[in-house]
């Protein structure tokens, strides 16, 4: 049975201090927790019901502890919860060297968990390793973060830095920083290099002044819309998704020369 100790470890864990103090986080569903150990995440504790298909117990190097609905609907961060819970061990994935010659994603300030476990997924489906984010971005292993990911959190590392010191010696190296906004260059026609950092910006505020001034191509993406009042800007998830698109489909269309 589920401990009262390992309960409140695990309530705990939905706050961001106690994540860092003791370097764990939690992951909910059978599919996220199985994505993120064939990943290679550790886990520190396995919680299931006793409804769990016991074939599954033999995929894991720590036994469950086997407890009731009840006990899981405790804990849970889910409106509905399901049937395994698990407290990883957060990895040491940053990058030693953020590799300068390659096409790079940045977050400046995105706030809502949803939106950046949505751009993680995004950045795991368009190729992305990594992504770059102001010290500002909302925590990786918020739960919210962790469950909208689906998985990709296992596969793309994130890397929190001064942005405003990182994209300065990212320019200086001669490399070109993108930056999304509403008044930039067409990206369907605008010209883009294979390499460079893209920056996304808060969903409310868009990217900050200090990095706006750092950017050297503004793009945005044009609505095709008719309307009279159409929609005025795009989700920062979907325009992301639209970027990275963009970017990528060039990319291979240029090696295919």
């Amino acid at each position: 049975m589920l401990s009262k100790n390992q309960e409140k470890l695990i309530v705990l864990l939905s706050k961001k201090k106690y994540r860092d103090k003791l370097n764990l986080f939690v992951a909910e569903g059978p599919k996220l927790v199985f994505d993120l150990i064939s990943s290679g995440f550790i886990p520190y504790l396995i919680v299931a019901d006793k409804n769990f298909q016991p074939e599954s117990i033999s995929f894991f190097d720590v036994e469950p502890v086997i407890t009731t609905e009840n006990a899981i609907k405790r804990v849970s961060q889910l409106k509905t919860p399901q049937n395994i819970i698990a407290v990883f061990h957060q990895p040491n994935n940053i990058s030693e060297k953020i590799n300068f010659n390659s096409l790079l994603l940045g977050l400046d300030g995105i706030q809502d968990p949803g939106n950046f476990g949505t751009i993680l997924r995004i950045a795991d489906w368009f190729g992305f390793d990594e992504i770059i984010c102001s010290v500002d971005t909302v925590d990786v292993y918020n739960p919210k973060v962790v469950q909208s990911s689906m998985g990709s959190i296992g596969r793309v590392k994130v890397n929190y830095v001064n942005f405003v010191e990182f994209c300065t010696k990212y320019s200086e190296s001669g490399n070109n920083i993108y930056g999304a906004f509403t008044n930039g260059d067409n990206i369907y026609t605008a010209h883009l290099e294979q390499k460079g950092l893209i920056i996304m910006g808060n969903e409310g505020n868009g990217i900050s002044p200090e990095i706006e001034k750092i950017v050297t191509k503004k793009i945005s993406i044009p609505t095709f819309s008719t309307k009279k009042n159409p929609s005025q800007s795009l989700n920062v998830g979907a325009a992301t998704a639209v970027v990275c698109s963009e970017f990528m489909r060039r990319r291979n269309k240029d090696g295919e020369r």
